[in-house]
């Protein structure tokens, strides 16, 4: 089954919590692609690429967080990045 790519915004407690560190972790962990940013209005973006599977279980592990607290999350579906290797956290 050929990957997908979804750009998400997540609101709540997701700053400062470990959120970025759970997301590339996690993502290596079930073999996704992407990167993952916090934003000046204290929300946290990400792209992510796998099967949809995958960004599933990426999103449930980021949520088991400890101090993580996702109250609001968006979601787009975008282009697949076929060149991209690994999972990041930008500045």
């Amino acid at each position: 089954m050929p990957p997908i790519r979804r750009r998400l915004t997540f609101t709540g407690s997701v700053q400062h919590v470990g959120f970025r560190w759970r997301a590339i972790h996690a993502a290596q962990l079930y073999g996704c692609t992407g990167w993952v940013h916090n934003e000046f209005d204290g929300s946290v973006t990400m792209e992510i690429q796998g099967s949809e599977e995958q960004i599933d279980q990426v999103i449930l592990a980021v949520g088991r967080g400890k101090y993580v607290r996702i109250e609001g999350m968006e979601c787009w579906s975008i282009p697949v990045v076929p060149e991209e290797r690994g999972f990041r956290a930008e500045r």
